[in-house]
């Protein structure tokens, strides 16, 4: 390879290589300002200031606050690493408490990681429907892993008289963020004790 041909593979990466970290730094920005200002009072215009871009470049990266929410929605979603909760689920996979406790974890990670963005989400979707259908689809992606998994289990399982869709709707009340931000900005709970209080939650409520 020439040293041309060097040089423009180099640029083409290095090119590469800043768009992504523009898209990282806008997204960052846009979850700070919908941190602090919440998503109704956040413009676009506000989010170039604070990433340091120009508008333009924000609408070329997402579109409007519509696709930079989702977008913001998307990575916070992969921070709660659902690799590690398959890997933990299928090392458990005859054994219904440590499933259960492999939820919960999942779920902790997510709204450890990721609570501001739920919320945010979840607000402006009042107002936006494309926003309210991804909020959603986010929680029906939740419960069908949940039915899969309550499915698996052997008959006698799950406590007598309770059928799969209650299961479902019990760890929903249980496991979600509103029970989350109480505990932890309320109550004073670290994380790592409601994961651990989920778990036997889950397992007192559901188990047989």
């Amino acid at each position: 390879m020439s040293e041309e041909q060097d040089r423009r593979r180099y640029d083409s990466l290095r090119r590469t290589t800043q768009a992504r970290e523009t898209r990282a730094e806008i997204a960052r920005a846009a979850r700070r300002l919908f941190d602090s200002q919440g998503w109704a009072g956040t413009t676009v215009r506000e989010v170039a200031r604070e990433a340091g871009v120009s508008v333009p470049t924000v609408y070329a990266t997402y579109g409007n606050k519509t696709g930079l929410t989702r977008a913001v929605a998307d990575s916070a979603d992969l921070s709660a690493d659902a690799p590690q909760m398959l890997a933990e689920l299928e090392a458990a996979v005859a054994n219904p408490q440590g499933q259960l406790a492999a939820m919960a974890a999942y779920d902790r990670r997510l709204f450890e990681r990721a609570g501001d963005i739920i919320m945010v989400m979840r607000e402006a979707g009042r107002s936006e429907p494309e926003l309210a259908t991804a909020y959603r689809d986010g929680r029906e992606r939740g419960d069908a892993t949940r039915v899969q998994i309550f499915s698996s289990w052997p008959a006698g399982t799950l406590r007598r008289g309770l059928d799969r869709q209650s299961a479902v709707d019990i760890y929903a009340a249980i496991c979600n963020i509103d029970v989350y931000t109480t505990l932890t900005t309320e109550r004073g709970w670290p994380p790592s004790r409601i994961e651990e209080w989920w778990g036997q939650a889950l397992a007192r409520e559901l188990l047989s």
